[in-house]
């Protein structure tokens, strides 16, 4: 019957490979649904809950701690890059998923404790620092998983499978990301107080990963777990040889903005967004608002890829699905920039446009754009798939998002809410439309060099 209900939807997956690519994908499930439940956490602790005001703390304070953490991130990240590199030549590509996923399981145990701590004791027993460094860390922690974990399986799942299977198993995939994403971003719809609970699922959920990954590596023959594109050529490693790789190829320099500049221009509306929620709603409210933006971008995102995303990407091949996503940002962009001269400056008819435009980015993001740019890496070599990749989806990414919260951060006025969100969208979508203008031609030429990639079966090393 499940594999009745795969085929129904994905026919061109066949029958043999239904058992290994199911396992995948729900181990994306997990590692997708853990994701959303911290990254909408993340934005709650810091926003609401790190910075009391009965500590001293001024009420506005973890808003504006916003652009300086993502400012930390990228060299947060840096360092964690240069371990991994390391990480990616000793273990092999399962076990690096087992360490991985241990480490961030020791990491957020803490932040279940020191939640638990300040639930059952308040904010006095926990202390304004520890209190607003744990929130701190929190971010910096979840910014990294969200690079690490998603780009670590993304280069395993590239590297078990062919060509052929990627463009045919890769929207299921996805389509199983999306569906966990919207059940961890459902819990946040709950209405609770109590966060420490919310930090224990994520524990739990990344022990069920290991778990399904382990299974996958016991019923799935080695044979089955190889790409088609061979590295035959080996080469000496080193802690910068991913960084080496990427400033060394043209080709990708432009996977590098193919799949950060989006990251740019979607923290800044990201932060309007936060931003004009924060001020208007409570902390159990800002709460329920995350809790809903997750679960409607991830039921639209799960929608288009169970419906859509296979047969765009067959019907229009990758070298249009690759521009499909800035083209559609820079109208949605235009559209919010006339909505806001156009109407009432009314902070909720504002909210609720920063919200729509936003649910269409992500979810147009994580259905299409995602599968896309990750095939982009098929014609590579392992240190691509691994090293560089990782180096762009971490540090590349987080340098992107830090970039997006300067942006941000830079048009706010202290005390001046409604003057910040004037600035933000007048100034920020000017920026925002000249980033993606960028982006549109590393586009067409990532496209282009792919597809003849795969028709002479090379591979850049």
């Amino acid at each position: 019957m499940f594999t009745n209900f795969i085929q129904f939807f994905y026919p061109d997956i066949k029958q043999e490979e239904i058992k290994k690519f199911s396992l995948l994908a729900l181990a994306f499930l997990f590692t997708i649904g853990t994701y959303w439940l911290m990254r909408l956490l993340k934005d709650l602790v810091l926003y609401k809950l790190a910075f009391p005001c009965c500590l001293g703390w001024a009420e506005d304070t973890g808003r504006l701690w916003i652009p300086y953490v993502k400012t930390l991130s990228p060299l947060f990240v840096f360092f964690i890059v240069l371990l991994y590199g390391r990480l990616v030549d000793i273990f092999k590509k399962h076990v690096l998923m087992y360490v991985v996923a241990t480490f961030y399981i020791i990491v957020f145990s803490y932040m279940t404790i020191i939640l638990f701590l300040k639930h059952t004791y308040g904010d006095i027993f926990i202390g304004k620092t520890l209190l607003a460094a744990s929130g701190i860390v929190g971010y910096l922690f979840t910014e990294s998983f969200g690079s690490l974990m998603v780009a670590l399986f993304w280069s395993f799942t590239i590297s078990s499978s062919t060509t052929d299977q990627a463009k045919r198993a890769f929207p299921f995939i996805v389509a199983a990301g999306q569906f966990g994403a919207i059940g961890g971003s459902s819990l946040m719809l709950i209405k609770t107080a109590v966060i420490w609970p919310f930090y224990a699922t994520v524990v739990l959920c990344l022990i069920f990963f290991i778990t399904t990954i382990q299974h996958l590596i016991k019923i799935i023959p080695n044979d089955e777990l190889q790409s088609d594109i061979v590295h035959e050529h080996k080469k000496e490693h080193h802690a910068w040889s991913g960084f080496t790789l990427l400033f060394s190829q043209p080709y990708l320099i432009g996977v590098l903005i193919v799949s950060t500049f989006y990251e740019i221009t979607g923290t800044i509306l990201e932060y309007q967004m936060n931003s004009q929620a924060s001020f208007i709603f409570d902390h159990i409210q800002f709460k329920w608002f995350k809790g809903l933006y997750g679960v409607s971008i991830n039921t639209l995102a799960f929608m288009i890829a169970l419906l859509g995303t296979s047969y765009i990407i067959k019907k229009l091949g990758t070298q249009i699905c690759l521009l499909i996503y800035p083209i559609l940002f820079a109208l949605l962009l235009f559209s919010l920039y006339s909505f806001y001269y156009l109407s009432e400056h009314n902070p909720f008819y504002i909210l609720w446009a920063l919200f729509l435009v936003m649910l269409i980015i992500k979810a147009v993001s994580y259905a299409v754009n995602s599968p896309v740019k990750e095939m982009m890496y098929i014609p590579t070599s392992k240190d691509a798939k691994f090293k560089t990749k990782s180096i762009i989806d971490m540090f590349g990414s987080r340098f992107a998002k830090m970039s997006g919260a300067r942006i941000g951060g830079t048009f706010n006025i202290e005390g001046n809410p409604t003057l910040s969100i004037h600035n933000l969208i007048t100034y920020g979508t000017l920026i925002s439309l000249g980033v993606i203008g960028i982006w549109i031609m590393a586009a067409i030429y990532v496209g282009k060099t792919n597809s003849k990639l795969l028709k002479d079966k090379k591979i850049i090393e």
